[in-house]
């Protein structure tokens, strides 16, 4: 075995290495698929909002879990501590350009594995029920004037991704 100076071995695995452009590190798989990284801003941080539901499937992988990151909302299968969502294939996955999701819940009475209901609030007082199984937006509250959003064009902003 080749060996350096000391004694030490040539091939030992580096987890971080500089170079001139940069600092390279070896990253977690859930920590390198997270979704886009928003920068930390410690005068307005954007906080983030985590809701679960327990949808009770045939597949035994019943949990679902739905969190925001900024203007982003996300929706996931859910596995467990022990075994991280792949981040790289939500269920669902919505941006909104006017205003940002603030909170969110499930409604755990009506959840089937087909259908699933999230309330969500906005910064600008709005408040939209979205399914994301079906990838439907039902009702936009506290819109000026318009109570019922039949279509994605009339919500806050939204764009289904």
């Amino acid at each position: 075995m080749a060996t350096e100076g000391g004694g030490k071995e040539m091939n030992e695995i580096k987890t971080q290495f500089t170079t001139r452009e940069g600092l390279y590190k070896l990253l977690p798989h859930s920590e390198y698929s997270r979704p886009n990284r928003v920068p930390f801003n410690s005068q307005g941080s954007n906080p983030v909002r985590v809701s679960f539901v327990n949808l009770n499937d045939q597949s035994g992988n019943g949990d679902r879990l739905c969190f925001n990151v900024g203007r982003e909302l996300y929706f996931y299968i859910y596995k467990g501590v022990r075994k991280a969502a792949d981040l790289s294939k939500p269920i669902d996955k919505r941006i909104y350009k006017g205003t940002q999701p603030t909170c969110h819940d499930f409604n755990h009475l009506t959840a089937t594995a087909e259908s699933v209901s999230l309330l969500v609030g906005f910064s600008a007082g709005q408040v939209q029920l979205i399914d994301p199984i079906k990838k439907e937006t039902s009702k936009l509250f506290n819109e000026e004037g318009l109570m019922s959003a039949p279509n994605q064009a009339s919500s806050p902003g939204g764009t289904i991704v």
